[in-house]
């Protein structure tokens, strides 16, 4: 009976810790990008993630040469569409694909035209971008790819 008892109450610890893994991991996705990111080859392209509300994000991308080119949008990682800040007619939606990588759908005038895979490394001090930009059939006409270095505090 003891034993019984023992198994079963394995089990539910089990089942209870690999329920929980995905919210945790969940959270990393969201906060591990919080800093400030230089783009590998253009100077000129400067992505600074921060907290935004509960669990959301906020991305800037800043241009220090001329700051009236700068734009912004925070996303909760739900994959609902809000508007880009210095973007007239733009919009982000952003999802989590794993404690890694993030989807983020640009569209602009009601149409998709990007998707970026955002991905960290595994020491978490770079971040590569790969951009699939689409015609607004959905066909994919250009793939280019961008690394961005965490900056040193």
């Amino acid at each position: 009976m003891r034993l019984r008892h023992l198994l079963i109450c394995s089990a539910a610890v089990a089942v209870a810790f690999f329920v929980a893994v995905p919210s945790f991991a969940q959270a990393d996705a969201r906060t591990a990008r919080f800093g400030v990111w230089d783009n590998s080859t253009n100077p000129n392209n400067v992505m600074t993630y921060e907290a935004y509300e509960g669990g959301g994000s906020k991305l800037t991308v800043s241009n220090p040469s001329d700051h009236s080119k700068d734009w912004s949008y925070v996303t909760m990682f739900d994959g609902k569409f809000r508007p880009v800040t210095g973007q007239p007619g733009s919009e982000t939606a952003v999802e989590i694909i794993n404690p890694k990588s993030i989807r983020i759908y640009n569209k602009r005038d009601g149409v998709v035209y990007q998707v970026v895979i955002n991905t960290l490394s595994d020491d978490n001090n770079s971040i590569h971008n790969e951009y699939i930009r689409m015609d607004k059939d959905g066909k994919i006409t250009g793939v280019t790819h961008v690394d961005y270095i965490r900056r040193k505090k």
